[in-house]
């Protein structure tokens, strides 16, 4: 099984809680049914395309979404970012945080051929093995286009306090309404109680 083919296989282990309460997934359509739905008003084709876009993609690449990279934003410090196209750089890659400070994660991604519906961020942190935090973000439903999205994921806080402190080994995850998983990988976190410069 290609790396690629291994990415799509549905996603077993979110918990229902993890989700948006109150969200019902809409109903799958092709792509081309959407755009061949109305074919009598010219206007509507029209916004149809603008929306939706005429891209199929890389005819190389089976992915629907190719999520290029991650980036951690605090606000007067540099944008850290890691290359989700090269998974052995992220494995060993680690985001350090001062301790309470706020952060924003946007993601930069393409979609390809078809509509992905609800695609959403997850996460479980560890420290020393045991689970500290799960979060689940919407990041929203997107069209095939040859632009890169570039879209906060999420904002939050560092956690704060002598306890907090410490690495994290952090998993995360790219999912849809399918709950096929587009991307997976793993990080790590480190809280200190300063900024190292």
């Amino acid at each position: 099984m290609s790396e690629h083919e291994a990415a799509l296989e549905p996603v077993d282990d979110i918990d229902e809680n993890e989700l948006t309460p109150g969200y019902k997934a809409p109903e799958k359509k092709d792509l081309n049914d959407i755009l061949n739905q109305d074919a009598d008003d010219e206007s509507l084709i029209k916004y149809k395309k603008t929306l939706l876009g005429d891209f199929d993609g890389d005819s190389e690449d089976p992915r629907r979404v190719v999520v290029q990279k991650i980036a951690m934003i605090v606000e007067g410090r540099e944008d850290v970012e890691a290359d989700l196209e090269d998974m052995e750089s992220v494995k060993g890659s680690t985001f350090t945080l001062k301790e309470g400070v706020h952060y924003k994660l946007k993601m930069y991604f393409k979609v390809q051929r078809e509509i992905v519906s609800g695609l959403r961020y997850v996460q479980r942190a560890h420290k020393m093995g045991i689970l500290v935090d799960r979060a689940s973000h919407m990041i929203g439903s997107y069209g095939p286009k040859k632009d890169v999205y570039d879209v906060i994921v999420c904002e939050d806080e560092a956690p704060k306090g002598m306890t907090a402190r410490g690495t994290y080994k952090v998993k995360s995850k790219i999912i849809d309404d399918d709950k096929q998983c587009h991307l997976e990988w793993e990080w790590k976190l480190e809280i200190k109680k300063d900024w190292e410069n």
